[in-house]
């Protein structure tokens, strides 16, 4: 949100007219949604089209107009933990000004990926090596390993965060800047991430990282021997791979979610977005390098194979295998 009230301040302030609108892919998280829905901005989303799961440069540069305050690049997709392609999509932005003047700044949404990515894919370009990108989001709560409860976004410089969102108090003692829309919170989970980077380091956050995408290359790689089912992803960006059925299965991954939770596996099976509303899958999230887990779990992958087998399915998408 903070970093989405950024860029619409900074288009305002550049002279942007008319209804703002902002760029990404159907993947995207909720809260991209909820901005747009709060802060009057028209959002306008790329489409899935057959095997590409996530937004692409050409699609998302299509969609752009001098009413664009920006493009929201994913660093590992919600729906299979695809990256976007981020590099390709500030450079075909830098081909669009260069032709037409637009400058459109990117934010990547790193909320699983940009704690993954610097220590196990350093070569991989989506971060402020690359110019086009004005500010990143994390969440420690995701692979910085902590608790829920925190998260924090990063601008490039002082130009890509407006002065004029930023407001100063002196009652707490000295001059302490702030930008932020909640209120008054608990500051454990900032001290837990603290102790996390002093204790594991960038050593130790490239072994943790590396093991939990082993373990989820090797899942899926199992997953896909089965023979039963089909995979989208591998775990070889984000440490997660999503997987379907195959088309002549008597179950689907409805069934399949269903059964896994009753060994107590929280395997979500859920249909795509625009335009692959036809596709639905289960994700499996390794955030634990453990081999012992994963054969844990390639076991009761195969009794609920054996029980789908024999009883059939049937239970379909209105079936529910997650309660908050």
């Amino acid at each position: 949100m903070l970093g989405g009230l950024a860029l619409k301040r900074r288009w305002h302030t550049r002279g942007g007219t008319g209804t703002p609108n902002l760029v990404m892919g159907a993947n995207v998280q909720v809260v991209w949604e909820k901005f747009c829905r709060y802060w009057d901005v028209e959002p306008r989303y790329v489409p899935m089209e057959g095997d590409r799961f996530h937004m692409d440069a050409a699609g998302a540069v299509a969609l752009c107009d001098e009413n664009t305050i920006g493009v929201v690049a994913i660093l590992g997709s919600t729906f299979d933990g695809s990256y976007e392609p981020v590099a390709d999509i500030a450079g075909a932005l830098d081909d669009l000004q260069a032709r037409t003047g637009i400058d459109i700044p990117v934010h990547v949404d790193g909320a699983s990926g940009a704690m993954i990515a610097p220590f196990v894919d350093p070569e991989l370009l989506w971060d402020f090596r690359l110019p086009r990108v004005a500010s990143i989001n994390t969440s420690g709560h995701k692979y910085g390993r902590v608790y829920p409860g925190v998260g924090w976004i990063i601008w490039r410089d002082a130009a890509a965060l407006p002065e004029e969102l930023v407001f100063h108090v002196n009652y707490l003692g000295g001059d302490m800047p702030t930008f932020a829309l909640n209120f008054s919170r608990p500051g454990a989970q900032v001290a837990v991430q603290y102790y996390n980077f002093l204790r594991l380091g960038r050593d130790g956050y490239r072994a943790v990282q590396q093991g939990c995408r082993n373990v989820a290359m090797y899942g899926a790689e199992q997953v896909a021997a089965t023979g039963r089912f089909d995979l989208l992803t591998d775990g070889s960006e984000l440490p997660v791979f999503a997987f379907t059925t195959k088309p002549d299965s008597k179950f689907d991954v409805f069934d399949l979610s269903a059964h896994l939770r009753e060994r107590g596996w929280q395997v979500p099976a859920y249909t795509f977005p625009a335009n692959r509303t036809d596709l639905a899958a289960c994700r499996v999230v390794v955030r634990q390098g453990s081999r012992d887990a994963a054969d844990l779990f390639l076991d009761d992958l195969g009794r609920a194979v054996a029980a789908l087998d024999r009883t059939g399915g049937g239970m379909g998408e209105h079936r529910s295998s997650f309660h908050h």
